[in-house]
């Protein structure tokens, strides 16, 4: 199976400009991400379309491929820099150049999911845990999953799902797993190329889930569970949580 994994990456960020640039300890945070990725897939590769990104991942050494500025979003960066490689792939790896925390057990898992060729898209979950509390789970702005038996995804809502009847809320963790969605993904090359070109769904529109088009257009997304949740930086207000978790690992 030959797989690329490509790390998008933009400067512009409305909430947190310059993002990938920022410095987390020694380091800026797309290297993090690039070196913790590279350390699984041999061919990793950032895609952006600032030269500022470009030029700060090829001072450490990474690959860079330089894409259009008009995408909606990270899937679409990575279907351009999957058309610009010089070869041939069979799974696409997407990660977030926000990530700098991922670890080489969730892109394993990821990439596991494809062993199952029935399998289109995988992504990764975490529990929430029989102890949570209802008012996170009920967050619109953390994204849950409900999964099936054989750990495929029915559902991703900003809601509570499933809502248990007859039952008080603040006890649903105890009666059915709560699962949050990680956003790392993995493609089957041939399925990035395409959903890349479906148009919005009406499911997505509502909750404004990207991944509610792919199911709705009838692709299979494969579950992979695990107990590290990532922390994404989405402001400047994360970096400096980001920042205090690394001195703890440190320690």
């Amino acid at each position: 199976m030959r797989v690329l994994a490509i790390i998008p990456a933009r400067y512009a960020s409305t909430r947190f400009p310059a993002k990938p640039l920022a410095k987390l300890g020694r380091k800026c945070i797309i290297e993090w991400v690039y070196e913790a990725v590279s350390g699984v897939i041999n061919d990793v590769v950032v895609a952006t379309d600032d030269r500022r990104i470009a030029n700060a991942v090829e001072s450490f050494g990474g690959n860079v491929v330089m894409t259009s500025p008009n995408h909606r979003c990270g899937t679409e960066r990575c279907a351009e820099a999957l058309q610009l490689m010089d070869r041939e792939y069979d799974v696409v790896i997407n990660i977030q150049g926000d990530e700098p925390f991922v670890e080489a057990e969730q892109v394993q898992l990821l990439i596991s999911q494809f062993e199952d060729e029935n399998v289109d898209i995988a992504t990764l979950v975490t529990p929430f845990g029989e102890d949570a509390n209802i008012e996170e789970i009920d967050n619109p702005n953390t994204v849950k999953v409900a999964v099936t038996r054989n750990n495929r995804a029915l559902y991703f809502s900003r809601s509570a799902i499933p809502y248990i009847r007859d039952v008080e809320a603040a006890q649903w963790p105890k009666h059915h797993p709560y699962f949050r969605h990680i956003g790392l993904y993995g493609f089957r090359a041939s399925v990035l190329k395409e959903v890349t070109r479906l148009e919005p769904t009406p499911l997505e529109s509502a909750e404004k889930l990207e991944q509610l088009r792919w199911l709705e257009s009838g692709y299979t997304i494969g579950v992979a569970i695990t107990s590290h949740r990532t922390i994404g930086i989405d402001t400047p207000e994360d970096l400096e949580q980001a920042k205090a978790l690394l001195e703890t690992l440190n320690r």
